[in-house]
């Protein structure tokens, strides 16, 4: 198991692998995000988006699968996460699109009021199958602490 006194800043992992297909792209869109070029061919060919495609929201869908993939892999003692900070979507994704994410760790702390858990950020990007970036993200993690009993360094 792989607790916070693991994570190491600076520790690049490149996982994944989502296949979007154009079922997933139209079931999620008419559900979360009912916009015309996330369900429509024709309506979609009249946007900047040339053809149908996947919502931002559903590409951070297909993201968290990927991540929670590698967590359960890695078998990291995650505890949840207090938001996500600087969201882009860069590209359109598309159905046929396969992708795949980078990550990178930027930063960890103890916490102070809860010294049972560790916080850390990290960046995640999302490639396409060309390797273009789709999106990007920076991500605050959970995480336990192996022995909480450690006094925390400042």
């Amino acid at each position: 198991m792989d607790y916070f006194e693991d994570i190491a800043v600076g520790k690049k992992s490149s996982f994944g692998h989502y296949e979007v297909t154009r079922e997933e792209v139209i079931d999620f869109a008419s559900k979360y995000d009912p916009q015309p070029f996330h369900l429509d061919d024709d309506a979609a060919a009249q946007t900047h988006f040339g053809r149908l495609s996947a919502s931002g929201w559903h590409t951070c869908a297909m993201t968290m699968a990927m991540l929670v993939e590698n967590m359960k892999e890695h078998k990291q003692a995650g505890l949840g996460s207090p938001g996500v900070d600087n969201l882009r979507w860069i590209k359109p994704v598309y159905p046929g699109d396969t992708l795949r994410v980078e990550s990178e760790v930027l930063e960890k702390r103890r916490s102070q009021s809860r010294p049972e858990m560790g916080i850390f950020k990290s960046r995640a990007t999302v490639f396409n199958q060309h390797d273009e970036p789709v999106m990007s993200m920076v991500s605050n993690g959970l995480i336990a602490v192996r022995d909480p009993d450690a006094p925390i360094e400042s």
